[in-house]
């Protein structure tokens, strides 16, 4: 550590400031805070602080270090003031290029090689490197075994403990517009005649919130002819002076004129999605037995980060108030990889990198741009877009075209048979786990074999065309129209496999010598001892290694290794 930053908002500040420092800390604080905290966090921004004047004393070595406000650092967050250890983190890093502060490295790599940290800092877990400390801590001690030295250390000196903090931050309900859940709120009005009147003055109380009453639910949003916000802070609702201002009782009322953020529906739609036309409860206990949980949660990491975190939220609420019976809605969370541009950076317009869908689907079709997001690479990976891809798809599924409509036999041949069968079982394996783009692998491998035949199989077709719907739909259906189907295919059931027909009868099998690999050997599936030593030794490489040594012990596994134990 070779200095220490501060929040701006922090308590200390002016306590720390000294008197030649105050004035310029004073402007500087007074700046920062008229800064959101996301631009203030900002990694890609240069930071910015000002020295205190005061210094500050690291107990683990007992070195003076100076004390600056930084903007980079946020009072809500931990304790709001935080060490500066350059070496390794980066934005005390770009503080201290910044301010020319020293960089010590006490980290080197886990080889103990020494790392270059003038330019960059090395943020990654190591060994310990030249630390100077009020306890021994050896080179080469592991980076975790010496964070807990230190904690520990701490602990004994009364100068600190282990403690777990998380960020909340404060929840904005509210929305300065017209489409969005009305808030059924509304607050008493002090005025002299009619609210509604342009010359009526009034004070509408905020601060005696009242509830409106159940049985006037639900409140539902007045008809406008402008929904636009407008310049009026109220948002457009505050134009609706008839539906906003009310009388009760001869008293006159003002309804709540934000609306709640989009997603307020959304954070439970999954449990009215079960029961959607229920019109006496949010959903029944009928649906919610039959549906609940969810058993697939698909989304990005910028989705996850919003949605998720409020719809968890939610549920956790109507499950403390005994309105669902799990704690958590979602059984699998699956994040879908973010689809890059074609220079490997994030689509958007300032970079002009951004692809059109629209455009995509007038030049290659909806089948393949549909058929090429699922090849492009895991469904968690991040992936750029590459045109170049997205035209081999389509040639895929012009030969899948080709191969279905040209001449049909009625018979298929062993190999085709049991090629056919360990594609319906590698598709539908891949789709229960997601693994999309190897489905799509298999079924090249198919289509490519059954185009090498004069006469393909109906059989084998047929089966085609129900595999490659998920991926295409309008080929699918189409194909399957052609080869006689009656109704749409999606009412027709998933092939099965035939599990005789996906065994292999031969296994390539690796052949080691005293444990390391010599080359490989093919045997039948069920091959006994003898015709696997036999077969291993009549590999010249293998046979190099074992010539000429006393055979100690032979290892064989069907179907997995030989290993010769020589000596």
């Amino acid at each position: 550590m070779t200095f220490v930053t501060v929040a701006p908002e922090h308590p200390l500040v002016k306590k720390l400031a000294t008197s030649d420092r105050a004035a310029e800390v004073e402007e500087y604080v007074r700046t920062a805070l008229a800064k959101t905290d996301m631009d203030r966090t900002d990694l890609s921004r240069e930071k910015t602080g000002v020295f205190l004047g005061s210094y500050a004393i690291n107990p683990i070595n007992g070195d003076r270090v100076p004390v600056w406000v930084g903007d980079y650092v946020i009072g809500t967050y931990g304790t709001g003031a935080v060490m500066g250890v350059p070496a390794h983190d980066e934005r005390d890093h770009a503080f201290a290029k910044t301010y020319s502060l020293p960089i010590v490295a006490v980290v080197a790599s886990e080889t103990g090689e020494a790392i270059n940290v003038a330019d960059a800092a090395f943020t990654d877990d190591g060994v310990a490197h030249g630390v100077r400390a009020a306890i021994p801590i050896a080179d080469g001690t592991k980076s975790a075994a010496v964070r807990a030295q230190i904690v520990k250390c701490l602990d004994s000196m009364g100068r600190g403990k282990v403690r777990v903090t998380y960020r909340l931050r404060d929840w904005i309900f509210s929305r300065q517009r017209y489409w969005g859940e009305p808030m059924p709120i509304y607050f008493p009005v002090d005025c002299d005649g009619d609210p509604r009147k342009p010359e009526t003055q009034f004070t509408i109380r905020f601060k005696e919130p009242i509830a409106v009453d159940e049985s006037e639910l639900p409140l539902r949003l007045p008809e406008l002819d402008n929904f636009s916000p407008g310049d009026d802070p109220a948002g457009p609702l505050a134009r609706a002076t008839d539906w906003r201002f009310f009388q009760k009782d001869d008293k006159w009322f003002a309804r709540e004129t934000n609306t709640m953020p989009q997603w307020a529906g959304s954070c439970w739609y999954y449990l009215r999605f079960i029961d959607p036309r229920n019109d006496t409860t949010a959903w029944s206990q009928e649906a919610y037995d039959a549906w609940m949980p969810v058993d697939l949660y698909v989304g990005g990491s910028e989705h996850a980060v919003l949605h998720l975190l409020y719809a968890r939220f939610w549920h956790k609420v109507l499950h403390d108030i005994g309105a669902v019976r799990h704690g958590e809605p979602f059984t699998k969370l699956v994040h879908q990889g973010m689809i890059l541009g074609e220079d490997g950076q994030k689509m958007s317009k300032s970079r002009g990198n951004v692809i059109n869908p629209d455009h995509i689907v007038k030049s290659h079709g909806a089948d393949s741009l549909r058929a090429y997001e699922m090849f492009m690479g895991p469904l968690e990976a991040v992936k750029p877009w590459q045109t170049s891809g997205i035209e081999g798809v389509k040639r895929f599924l012009d030969r899948v075209w080709n191969v279905c409509t040209g001449p049909l036999s009625e018979t298929c041949d062993e190999a085709t048979k049991k090629l056919l069968h360990k594609t319906i079982q590698k598709v539908t394996h891949d789709i229960e786990t997601m693994h999309f783009n190897t489905a799509v692998s298999q079924m090249m491998v198919l289509t490519k074999h059954l185009g090498t035949l004069d006469t393909a199989p109906r059989e084998a077709v047929r089966t085609l065309a129900l595999l490659v719907s998920p991926f295409a739909p309008h080929l699918g259906e189409e194909l399957w129209s052609r080869l006689g189907g009656a109704h749409s295919l999606a009412y027709e059931s998933w092939p099965k496999f035939d599990a005789a027909l996906v065994k292999d009868d031969t296994v390539e099998i690796g052949v080691q010598v005293n444990g390391k690999l010599r080359g490989t050997v093919t045997l039948a599936i069920d091959a006994d001892e003898a015709t696997a030593k036999a077969a291993s030794l009549a590999d010249p490489k293998v046979a190099a290694f074992v010539e000429g040594k006393a055979l100690k012990k032979l290892v064989y596994v069907k179907g997995k290794i030989v290993n010769f134990i020589v000596g």
